[in-house]
């Protein structure tokens, strides 16, 4: 059977897509793992949502983004209120006044502002992440709570990767122990994967199915490659390089463990980064159990999964030239995470494969 479009990955951008061409066109699904939904796959262990590739947490200010995937599932009212474990003391995140005060012993956020703005002042020129943390939230935060976590996540010292790769780090002066500010936030209450079993019910999925062992079997009109893309093209310019995560699961005979989703432990000491606890990403009490997934940040390399794209100077020569060689090919869309060697949140990639799924509705006929 030929198809008019061939999807490469069964994670979050191939399934909205998925979703929104059903109707209209013949698909076919290859997935090289055991399961649809990539990285956000959950599955029930012990009764608890467990998130298999790490915590997932949606968030958004985009209404439309929120509105589409409430349609699907319903979601909790979650908020992310992460703790950090230095040197025996809890401490709260996000960057505001609890922490503040934790840290410094002041009350005032005018006087924890001038605090933060002298050590700020410290930094004349911004060479690297380094300067460009210190020059956004100070010294102090910044050598207890960036620092050493940053170069176990990247595997670099904070001198050697580039001021870009911090976008923002917000400064609260008040109370306000929520990660985010979006106006939208939550888990789904019954797992991501009841999302993906929505998104690709009625499209023929093939999992356990390595794209590049089949590629010439099948026949279709246009693909949508979520891969790598350096491997699309089997390396020609070199290997662009990510950062992956292992993952050690227990299972803990005891209804709590540490009685927070996240604790993140920034010394370099631990060789993990953080402790995530999974019951409480969706509590439901009376579970005598629970499960903790310590995160170990690891250097990729060939049969890992790649995480996160480094974003090093070399790094963005390497791939502009598999662009180049991308954007010569008509048939062939590179798409999401690896395809654009681009690390997004799951809202961007929501509204990305939406705004995409309406270009190929209209410039595309059956």
């Amino acid at each position: 059977m030929d198809f008019d479009f061939l999807l490469v990955g069964a994670g979050l951008f191939n399934g909205i897509l998925a979703n929104e061409l059903k109707k209209y066109f013949r698909i076919l699904v290859v997935e090289k793992r055991n399961h649809i939904g990539g990285n956000c796959y959950s599955k029930k262990e012990e009764g608890i949502d467990v998130h298999v590739y790490g915590p997932h947490i949606f968030h958004t200010n985009n209404k439309e983004v929120f509105d589409y995937i409430n349609k699907l599932v319903e979601f909790n009212n979650f908020i992310n209120c992460p703790l950090a474990y230095y040197k025996g003391k809890l401490y709260n995140l996000p960057f505001n006044m609890n922490l503040f005060y934790q840290v410094f012993k002041v009350k005032d956020p005018y006087k924890v502002k001038e605090i933060i703005d002298r050590e700020r002042q410290e930094i004349k020129v911004i060479r690297n992440f380094e300067d460009q943390a210190i020059s956004m939230v100070g010294k102090t935060i910044y050598l207890m709570f960036i620092k050493e976590y940053t170069e176990k996540q990247w595997g670099r010292k904070a001198t050697e990767l580039p001021s870009f790769i911090i976008k923002r780090l917000p400064l609260r002066f008040y109370f306000n122990n929520n990660y985010y500010d979006d106006l939208y936030q939550g888990i789904p209450k019954d797992g991501y994967t009841k999302i993906f079993e929505k998104l690709f019910k009625g499209v023929k999925v093939l999992l356990n199915t390595n794209y590049f062992q089949i590629k010439n079997k099948i026949k279709a009109k246009y693909i949508v490659y979520t891969g790598m893309i350096d491997e699309f093209f089997n390396y020609r310019y070199g290997q662009l390089e990510y950062r992956s995560l292992k993952f050690k699961n227990k299972i803990i005979n005891k209804e709590i463990f540490q009685g927070n989703a996240i604790i993140n432990y920034p010394e370099k000491k631990y060789k993990f980064t953080r402790i995530i606890e999974h019951k409480f990403f969706n509590y439901k009490p009376n579970i005598d159990k629970t499960i903790i997934t310590y995160e170990y940040p690891i250097e990729y390399k060939k049969g890992l999964i790649p995480y996160y794209p480094i974003s090093l100077e070399k790094n963005s020569k390497i791939y502009n030239k598999y662009l180049t060689e991308a954007k010569k090919i008509k048939n062939v869309f590179f798409k999401g995470r690896l395809g654009e060697y681009k690390y997004y949140d799951m809202d961007d990639i929501i509204e990305n494969a939406l705004k995409f799924s309406k270009f190929l509705l209209k410039n595309i006929k059956n």
